[in-house]
């Protein structure tokens, strides 16, 4: 049987095989309320810098180990710092020459040079003692902490390794101002993330060489093999994890397998194109939208200007479209940790400034901004763009400029060429390069990297598109209407206008509108129903944008919604004004918009929000206008975002752009990638069938619920009953039908809307009271004194509305009060065969709430109390002893706490004085009273409380003020002799019952 000790030593074999040396926790020598080796560390750098003065080295050291910052974050952001970008300090050597060092702690350059250890089962004191399970320490720094589980053991998980590194980070902060990364596993999956991300951010490592993916392979095995080989480690630390500061917060980032991969594979083409070693055509990175590829650019950009091949080069970074400048300018600004400081050309003159000196750096740009000088009073408009710069270490990093790069003969892209005639270009795009007009390999060079639709849904990087035609009638039947039109409007100066004037009427006729608007609310409204989120209205023309907000404005239940348009205050209606905003406005209301909890629900767009915009919270895209190529991959994949628990994003078609997504998806199968942009919503009924099956499956067949609707609701529970008590058997089955039932309900948000459905309405509602039964049974509540918090329950999203099965009320038990577990009643459970499952499961989970609750007033007998119930369920569930011992042996359990009531009213005792009476009452031989030891008793409680503070746990002076307190209470009581032993029981009781003292 594998046990979480055995996946420790798996991990630390692979690990010593990658040339770590193991060192168990144990043998280190510092104490344990410190983490860093200062030793191994201060020899580190004495083995680099043997010339410095002896004195500075001490220094040197502290300065590495000790962290400035307000918070945990903030110190985590100071030592990344200084450990990717090191320090600089001034000396002067023997002969009195003054001197400059600049000190790093780690050897980026020669990992051979450092020292990787892995350790196991470190024990550190903070807030309170843990033991991570391992820790690699490079120099002597803590910098990954793992946290693993055992994938046998039903009642762990994922999930359970994730919140132990959050209580680490309370509980041991110090440990966590040098983490770089931390790994949480099961033993079957394995997950990296930051120590401060919530869960959903955490991923798997799946590939070993970057260009292949590993699917069955033991996780853990691929992600060591994958990241922790020394020098793939020391590149990853280095150039691969940030920080972002938005207006205070920080938020710590570190990049994917997939950014990984990418950005070395691009770093090495780079070195080999990069004139005057190559042509200047350095690739493509082709990763699909949503995936994080603005990350990957600014990782990418940092990276080169570190190279000292380079020698301190000028990255350009071109887009086509203003909207899409700001938006990136944004995401590197925030990523000036890896990039530095990064500059924006406002203007033509300010763009050519720019790049006519001589210094690196980063240089946002428009496209357009290369343009030729048109002719004024003082001087004559240029017929070619001048050179701004022959340097060869000009990078240019096109994002999505799609067309826009292709006009090499003539335009922008032309006098972009000119201005750099010796720059290299590489193209980053979320969507396939378009081969329309386009040579993509003339211009960029080969494909470098590719992370397409289907890899980033497999590992959760994105969530799947499904696709729902409906209302669709205005299919275009001229696939050539562009160029039929241009050859029409060829004089005319705005041709764009003419060309869609005739098809915008057609799509925004009042009777047409209005439908569409009814029918909008009515999907948008069942579909948050079951999944909070917002949508987006994409219209044919900002005319048929304001017609839509409108007409959804009249409808009753409307949510708030806003129509997002750039304004022509000279020419637009004065009807308009209301949607014309100033730049700020627009800003305020995007943040608007993102943010979950605000009331604006919908948006309706044009063209602006469709690309280099981000609202995770977005999960239905409603389109009313023709897209096509590129523009429709960047628009659909607004609703791909990951978020909490969004399964999916929809895309509701009004005007008819599947033959474009059949095109789209040519495109990506054409170009290398797999997947497709969006999924059928046959396709989905399809896997919401297959689903159904799943869940019937798993239940007796003896059950025969078809005639669910007529039945009483008596008769529903007995039913119910049945399956419960079938499923509860094994916690696995139970907690597979709960997943599987899961699936099930996020499929039914999607296809919800789908008539195919209504056949299957029974067996979903069954499912989901059954899967909710399980639930109740499995989180109970002892003694009615926690409050449940209020939870969305599943049944509510069933097809239609359903009474929760009373869970208490199948099994015969009024309430979860311990109260009622009297023998006779539970051992009555004898004349009813069919509920020990479900009663064994009940009263199991109302006990450990029972003594979880009651932990804290008596530490040592409620831990001997839940060792004990444990060992009970677990003989149960390994057939030691039968149902009946079962009950009989919770009933005991549930027996000693009764008693600890009764014996707690005959004392005269409060909850939190029980504990410390029998901490006193075991010593009542040595203590020397002659009243009752209960009065002793309330005066050591007394004595304790009066001299709690908030924190006081982590405060030596306030621990010594309750010992003080506590020793003078028992001073001529207990002998000198004696007094410490019992103090200090009395002190661990204390920090166990009131560690979370509050005011």
């Amino acid at each position: 049987m594998t046990t979480e000790a055995k996946i420790e030593q798996a991990t630390i074999d692979w690990l010593t095989d990658l040339g770590y040396s193991h060192i168990h926790g144990t043998t280190f020598t510092f104490p344990e309320n410190e983490v860093v080796d200062k030793t191994t560390l201060l020899a580190f750098i004495q083995q680099q810098h043997p010339h410095l003065p002896a004195e500075l080295y001490p220094l040197i050291v502290a300065e590495f180990v000790n962290n400035k910052g307000a918070d945990l974050l903030y110190r985590n952001r100071d030592f990344h710092l200084k450990l990717t970008k090191g320090l600089d300090y001034e000396y002067q050597d023997a002969n009195g020459n003054e001197k400059a060092v600049h000190v790093y702690p780690i050897d980026f350059q020669n990992p051979e040079n450092n020292t990787f250890w892995v350790v196991n089962q470190l024990s550190i004191k903070g807030k309170n003692k843990r033991r991570p399970d391992v820790i690699v320490y490079v120099n002597g720094l803590p910098l990954i902490v793992f946290e693993l589980k055992n994938w046998f053991d039903e009642n762990t998980n994922l999930q359970e390794a994730f919140n132990q590194i959050q209580h680490y980070t309370k509980d041991i902060p110090l440990l966590f101002e040098y983490n770089v990364a931390t790994i949480v596993s099961d033993g079957n999956e394995a997950q990296h993330g930051m120590f401060n991300a919530s869960n959903e951010w955490y991923a798997a490592w799946k590939s070993i060489n970057g260009t292949t993916i590993v699917e069955d392979d033991f996780q853990m095995h691929t992600l060591l093999f994958g990241l922790f080989p020394k020098e793939r480690l020391l590149n990853y630390i280095k150039n691969f994890v940030f920080f972002e500061d938005h207006n205070g917060t920080l938020i710590k980032k570190g990049a994917k397998y997939h950014q990984f991969f990418g950005v070395n594979f691009a770093v090495e083409a780079a070195k080999k194109a990069i004139r005057p070693y190559g042509d200047g055509r350095i690739g493509v990175i082709w990763h699909t939208q949503g995936s994080g590829k603005s990350i990957s650019m600014a990782i990418y950009a940092g990276i080169l200007r570190s190279l000292p091949e380079l020698k301190n080069p000028t990255i350009v970074v071109q887009v086509d479209r203003s909207d899409l400048d700001f938006q990136l300018y944004e995401n590197f600004v925030l990523a000036k940790d890896l990039v530095g400081d990064v500059q924006h050309a406002d203007s033509t003159d300010d763009l050519r400034r720019l790049l006519s000196t001589g210094s690196g750096g980063v240089i946002f740009t428009t496209i357009e901004k290369f343009r030729l000088k048109s002719s004024n009073e003082d001087s004559l408009g240029e017929l070619e763009h001048p050179i701004l710069s022959e340097r060869e270490n000009i990078i240019v990093m096109a994002d999505e400029a799609h067309r826009t790069q292709y006009g090499l003969l003539d335009g922008f892209a032309s006098n972009l060429r000119k201005a750099l005639p010796n720059a290299s270009f590489i193209g980053f795009t979320g969507t396939p390069v378009d081969s329309k007009d386009a040579d993509t390999q003339e211009v960029f060079g080969e494909t470098i990297h590719v992370y397409d639709i289907k890899q980033a849904v497999d590992d959760k990087a994105t969530v799947p598109i499904y696709y729902e035609p409906r209302l669709a009638k205005l299919h275009l039947a001229n696939e050539n209407l562009d160029s039929d039109v241009d050859l029409l409007t060829w004089e005319q100066e705005d041709s764009g206008n003419l060309k869609w004037a005739a098809l915008e009427d057609a799509a925004g006729s009042q009777e047409r509108v209005e439908k569409i608007a009814k029918d909008i609310l009515s999907h948008f409204t069942k579909r948050t129903e079951t999944l909070p989120g917002k949508a987006m209205i994409v219209c044919m023309s900002r005319r048929n944008s304001v017609k839509m907000y409108e007409a959804l404005s009249q409808l009753e239940g409307c949510p708030e919604i806003a129509v997002v348009m750039t304004g022509n205050i000279s020419k637009d209606p004065v009807a308009w004004n209301p949607h014309i905003r100033t730049q700020e406005a627009t800003e305020a209301l995007k943040k608007r918009f993102r943010n979950p909890k605000d009331p604006l629900q919908i948006v309706i767009v044009r063209d602006m929000w469709l690309t280099g915009f981000d609202a995770p919270c977005v999960h239905t895209m409603y389109v009313d206008k023709i897209m096509k190529g590129h523009n429709l991959m960047q628009a659909i994949t607004r609703t791909n975002r990951v978020f909490k628990d969004k399964p999916s994003g929809v895309i509701v078609d009004y005007i008819g752009i599947g033959d474009q997504l059949r095109k789209a998806t040519d495109k990506y199968t054409g170009g290398g990638g797999k997947g497709e942009p969006t999924i059928d919503m046959e396709q989905a009924l399809n896997m919401f069938f297959n689903q159904v099956e799943a869940c019937k499956n798993m239940l007796p067949e003896t059950i025969d619920y078809s005639q669910w609707k007529a039945l009483r609701e008596s008769d529903k529970m007995l039913l119910v009953k049945q399956a419960l008590n079938a499923l509860l058997k094994y916690d696995e089955v139970a907690d597979q039908f709960m997943m599987e039932e899961k699936k099930l309900t996020g499929l039914l948000s999607i296809v919800k809307s789908q008539p195919e459905i209504q056949e299957f309405a029974i067996d979903i509602l069954f499912s989901q009271h059954v899967s909710k039964a399980i639930r109740n049974a499995k989180t109970v509540k002892g003694n009615g004194r926690a409050t449940q918090n209020e939870i969305k329950e599943l049944i509510s999203r069933s097809i239609e509305s359903d009474d929760i099965i009373d869970v208490f009320a199948m099994a015969g038990i009024e309430k979860a009060d311990i109260s009622i577990l009297d023998e006779q009643f539970l051992l009555g459970v004898k004349k009813d065969k069919d509920s020990i499952a479900i009663k064994i499961e009940l009263l199991k989970n109302i006990l450990k709430d029972e003594i979880r609750m009651r932990l804290p007033q008596n530490i040592k007998k409620y831990t001997s109390l839940k060792e004990e119930l444990e060992k009970v369920i677990d003989r149960y569930h390994a057939n030691a002893i039968d149902s009946y011992t079962t009950i009989a042996e919770l009933v005991e359990r549930a027996k000693e706490m009764q008693d600890e009531d009764k014996r707690k009213s005959e004392l005269g005792l409060s909850d939190e004085e029980l504990a410390f009476y029998d901490i006193l009452a075991a010593k009542k031989d040595i203590i020397n009273e002659a009243g009752p030891i209960q009065d002793v008793v309330h005066n050591v409680v007394k004595a304790v409380k009066s001299n709690l503070q908030i924190d006081w746990t982590n405060k030596e002076d306030a621990k010594a003020a309750i010992r003080l307190a506590v020793k003078k209470e028992l001073r001529g009581k207990v002998s000198i002799l004696e007094l410490n032993a019992i103090l200090q029981e009395i002190m661990e009781q204390a920090e166990g019952q009131y560690k979370e003292w509050r005011a």
